[in-house]
This record gives structure tokens, C-alpha cells and sequence, in this order.
């Protein structure tokens, strides 16, 4: 039975050179991402880049102070990384901490006090009837394919009973919006050009209760409008009261940004009292949203949809309005009373869920307060990242010349486990700023420098078993196996204990210090992988060169400086002398 144990011990240790070739192949894979994508460095956040931070506490209305909950503090996030975004912002971070505060980082370059205007203003949500909309750039009105209509004992997505619902005739498929959800079919209208609706705001008066207040100056600002530029999008309707009629930008189901003019805010974000995303299961359209309404916004809902349904395409649309940007635009065909409406169409979980809490943020009576604003030099950074990097260089030398003096021959495998960790965290760390924003900030320039340390202490732990082996009298390749099953255990449990402590704190923690333990959650994960698919297979190679198999004095492995005792040898016991008998 030992024969063939013997036999896949001696095959394993043929083989270091595959993990040796898969490790530099990822390495070569890494970098060669890395310069394609043209992200030779790793984005640096904002204590090293240098800008504005800004700390705004959420104040919610008396008797309001269940409004401000994680489910409305992550829809002001999104809401206020739109806004960032919009003013052209790259590499801003928009995040919570704690239960009632949001921390903007915005890096240099960027008009701060327009950044404060922007993300201090409370989101506003409005129903406005569409006047007109086109596809920004060409020269049509859109007409809307979404219809709704009442039925008495309606069970499909185009009829209702006690709640309204928008849908579209032909099977909607969703579409990325600004917002980074799922807008369908149903809740847009339809780029097709029609003749029956008019490019301008006098032209299209006609057929809308509110239109005859689109002025001549709203009309030219509408020719003018771009949508497709992210800087306008932004600016679009700004200083527009509810009472006015104004311009906005949407996205439809095709990707295609539509810019629209808008009559009066029929209908305040504050009438509408619930909203949430709903499983119906005896609709087609699977997930659907449902909106309640207060008594005074059900009649004001009645009333405007009442008005919108006598009117042709695209005059009988409502707009959905958050911050001047049209996040929905369905169609009616009857009017909808009841204090209940229910928009559906090809929603999945997530993009219904996103749509229900911006409907229900615009209802919360719930504002931000500016708690402070500083301004980050990057000069100050720079030299914080300089003094870490010095205290970095001078700890790694003394862990280099610590292997060289201790471990001799070894230490050239520290060294060289030690530049692969490096290049791996280097590669990965710039890959991870464009594909999850990841910033490199001085937090997480102190998890890298931690990180030396543990991946030296997996080496010391390998190097030690071996070098106990060698003491017990084995020759250094049955040593080097031997010592690896003990010395694999206590490497991965460490390193397990490392990476608990590294999730626990990105966890519970928020801001910078999720830098910290991010970094050293990644960086412990890559010892692992550097200890298993280079260190080991690498001293199973020097194992069969003479320098370390002879256990050369400057080997680290020499059997007399290591105090080896002799090699035991079996010898046959005596056997007892056999007394003849006689006969």
C-alpha cells in the first residue's frame, strides 16, 4: 500500500513548473489589462488627489423621524451621485455614515460651491403633463405606444380595477437609464415620429389644458436643448417654479435621450403616500409598481388624468419628474380616480424597486443640512503619502535584511514571493479603480504596508517547518514535502483570522477605514495564493539544485549550523540463540 502514496508524492513534486507558469500567467494577463485598458496607475482618492468634502445630516419634519431609514438614505445617495455626475464629476464618492449622515468627496478640479448647491438641494418630485417631446437632435414629436384604460373586472397589465395601470401593447424590455436602472417600454413613449403632434410648445397648446403657457423663450430654450450632453441634462429647467412650465430630458426604452416641454406640476411628490414594488402574480407583467396616493393628491391624480385622456399622443402623457429629469412617461386613456395607480410592464425586482423608492423619496419630508465642508490639499497628501511610503520602504528593508542574515539562501525566495505579491496588488488595485471605483487612499496605503508583514510571517512559517525537517536528519526534498501539510494549516489559518478582521471592519466601518480593511482583505487573499502557486513550488525546485540539496553554508539549510541530528539507521535486533534439542 505504500508503494503507491510513494508514487503521487513523487508525481506532485515533478510538477512545481504548472502553478510557477499559471501565477505568471496571470501576472502577464493582469498587466496586459491593465495597459489596454489604460490604467497603468491606481486612482488615488481624495486625501491624495486633493478636493472638497462635504458631510450633510439628514433632518427629517416633526413627527417624521421614521422617514429616515437605510432604504431613503441610499435612494438620496443615488440621487445625489446623479447630481455630481451631472455637473461632469469623475471619481466623486457619494456614501453613507452612520444612520443619519452622507459624506460627498469630489475631487479637485470642480466648482465646489456649485457641487454644495447641487447636493444640498432637497429632491423634488413632480407630475407634469407632457406638452411635447422628440428625440433630442431630431426633429419629430415621439408618439407614445404605453396605453391605459378601466374595466370594471380587469386582470391584465392594460386594464385596472382600483389602481391604474400604464402599460404597453407590445412586450416592453428594459433599458439603462442615468439612474443605472431598468426602465421599460411601458413607462415610455415610443421614438416613432407622428404627424399629429407638433414639435413646438404653441403648436401643441392646442390640445393641452396647460399648454398655453409654453411662452415663445420656452420654445426657443427647447430648440436649443441638447440632451445627449450630460452638462446640459444637468442645467436643464433650472430655476423653473412647479407653477411654470419648463423643459426637461428623459431616456426612453431605446437608449435615445428625449427632451420634452412640460406644463405646470399638476400633481406634488408629497401626494403621493406609498409606493412600493409588488410581485403580482396573476399579471403578466410580473413585478409592477403601486402608488397610493393621499386624499388630496388622489383628486388632483383624477383630475389631471381626466384632462390628459381627452388629448391626442403625445398630449396625453404625465411626466414623472425628480429633480428635473423625466424618470417615467406613461399615457392614460381614461382618467384614473381611486387614490391607487399601478404602473407595470417588463420590470424585474430591481429596476421596480429602484422606480418605487424614487416615487416614495419625492413624498418624504425629508431634507439635508450642510454639517461641514473641507477642502483637501493635495500637497498635504502628497507628503502624507510620501512619509508613508518612506516608513513602508524603511520596514520592508529590515524584513529584507532580516531574511538575508537569517535564512541566507531562503531569503531569495522571500524576496522574490514578496515582488510577485507586489506586482499582483499593484495590477489589481488599478484594474479595480474603473471597474468598482475603488480609490487608493492613505487608509489603504497603510493596509498594503501591514500586508508586508503578513506575507513574510507565511513565508518565516514555511521556512521554519523545513528547517525543523532538516533538524530531525531528513535530506532537504522529503524535508520540503514533509513540511508543507503542517505548515499549509498554519498559513491558512492565520491568514483567515487576517481576513475576518479585514470583513468585520469593512463592514461596520465606513469612509476611509473601509480603504484600510479593503486593502488588507485583498492583500491577504493574495498571500495566499503567492504562499500556494509560487513560494512552495519555487523551493521545490531549489530543493533538487546542488547549492540547496548539498545544504550549502549559506543555504540557510546547512544541517550543522541548523544542529541536524545524525540520520537514524535500522538495524536488525538479535534474534536469541536456539537451544537444540536432543533426541
Amino acid at each position: 500500500m505504500a508503494a503507491p502514496k510513494k508514487g503521487r508524492s513523487a508525481s506532485a513534486q515533478s510538477k512545481p513548473g504548472r502553478s510557477l507558469a499559471l501565477i505568471l500567467i496571470a501576472i502577464a494577463a493582469l498587466t496586459g489589462g491593465m495597459f489596454a485598458s489604460g490604467n497603468t496607475t491606481p486612482r488615488l482618492g481624495i486625501d491624495l488627489a486633493g478636493g472638497t468634502s462635504i458631510t450633510l445630516r439628514a433632518v427629517p419634519e416633526r413627527g417624521q423621524e421614521s422617514a429616515i431609514n437605510k432604504t431613503n438614505m441610499n435612494t438620496a445617495v443615488e440621487i445625489m451621485e446623479r447630481r455630481v455626475n451631472g455637473l461632469g464629476v469623475s471619481e466623486s464618492e457619494v456614501q453613507t455614515q452612520g444612520d443619519e449622515n452622507i459624506i460627498v468627496n469630489i475631487p479637485k478640479g470642480t466648482n465646489s460651491k456649485e457641487a454644495r448647491d447641487q447636493v444640498g438641494t432637497t429632491a423634488k418630485l413632480y407630475f407634469r403633463p407632457v406638452l411635447t417631446t422628440e428625440i433630442s437632435g431630431g426633429g419629430a414629436a415621439a408618439t407614445p405606444t404605453p396605453s391605459a384604460s378601466s374595466s370594471a373586472s380587469g386582470d391584465s397589465t392594460d386594464k385596472a380595477t382600483s389602481s391604474a395601470s400604464p402599460s404597453g401593447s407590445t412586450s416592453p424590455s428594459p433599458s439603462s437609464t442615468t439612474q443605472g436602472r431598468a426602465v421599460t417600454d411601458a413607462l415610455k413613449a415610443d421614438p416613432t415620429p407622428s404627424t399629429s403632434a407638433s414639435s413646438s410648445a404653441s403648436a401643441s397648446a392646442s390640445g393641452s389644458a396647460s399648454g398655453d403657457q409654453a411662452t415663445s423663450g420656452l420654445e426657443a430654450q427647447y430648440a436649443k436643448l441638447d440632451c445627449t450632453k450630460e452638462a446640459v441634462r444637468a442645467k436643464a429647467g433650472d430655476g423653473a417654479k412647479p407653477s411654470d412650465p419648463t423643459v426637461a430630458c428623459g431616456q426612453n426604452s431605446q437608449g435615445q435621450w428625449q427632451k420634452y416641454i412640460l406644463g405646470p406640476a399638476e400633481v406634488d411628490g408629497t401626494d403621493v403616500d406609498k409606493a412600493q414594488a409588488v410581485w403580482n402574480a396573476q399579471n403578466a407583467a410580473g413585478w409592477t409598481v403601486t402608488m397610493q396616493f393621499t386624499n388630496a393628491g388622489g383628486k388632483k391624480f383624477g383630475n389631471i388624468t381626466g384632462k390628459l385622456a381627452k388629448n391626442q399622443p403625445p398630449q396625453n402623457q404625465f411626466a414623472i419628474v425628480l429633480d428635473g429629469q423625466v424618470i417615467s412617461d406613461p399615457s392614460v386613456s381614461e382618467a384614473l380616480t381611486g387614490g391607487n395607480a399601478e404602473i407595470s410592464g417588463n420590470f424585474n425586482q430591481q429596476s421596480a424597486e429602484s422606480l418605487a423608492n424614487m416615487l416614495s423619496y419625492g413624498a418624504l419630508p425629508l431634507t439635508f443640512k450642510e454639517d461641514s465642508v473641507s477642502t483637501v490639499s493635495p500637497a498635504l497628501g502628497t507628503e502624507q503619502l510620501k512619509a508613508g511610503l518612506i516608513a513602508g520602504a524603511i520596514g520592508l528593508a529590515l524584513v529584507v535584511i532580516y531574511l538575508l542574515v537569517y535564512y541566507r539562501g531562503l531569503s531569495i525566495i522571500a524576496i522574490l514571493s514578496l515582488l510577485v505579491s507586489a506586482a499582483l496588488t499593484y495590477t489589481i488595485m488599478s484594474l479595480l479603480g474603473p471597474a468598482i471605483g475603488f480609490a487608493l487612499n492613505l487608509p489603504a496605503v497603510c493596509g498594503a504596508i501591514v500586508a508586508i508583514g503578513i506575507t513574510a510571517d507565511s513565508f518565516i512559517v514555511y521556512f521554519e517547518r523545513v528547517r525543523d525537517e532538516v533538524r530531525e536528519g531528513r535530506s532537504l526534498r522529503p524535508a520540503v514535502e514533509r513540511a508543507w501539510p503542517r505548515a499549509r494549516r498554519t498559513i491558512l489559518v492565520s491568514d483567515f483570522v487576517s481576513f475576518l478582521a479585514a470583513a468585520v471592519l469593512f463592514i461596520v466601518t465606513v469612509g476611509k477605514v473601509q480603504g484600510f480593511a479593503f486593502t488588507l482583505g485583498l492583500t491577504t487573499l493574495l498571500d495566499v495564493v503567492v504562499v500556494f502557486l509560487f513560494t512552495k513550488p519555487l523551493l521545490t525546485l531549489m530543493a533538487r539544485s546542488k547549492f540547496f540539496g548539498s545544504g550549502h553554508s549559506w543555504s540557510g539549510l546547512d544541517p550543522k549550523r541548523l544542529g541536524a541530528r545524525p540520520p537514524l539507521r535500522r538495524t536488525r535486533r538479535p534474534s536469541a540463540p536456539v537451544e537444540t534439542k536432543e533426541a
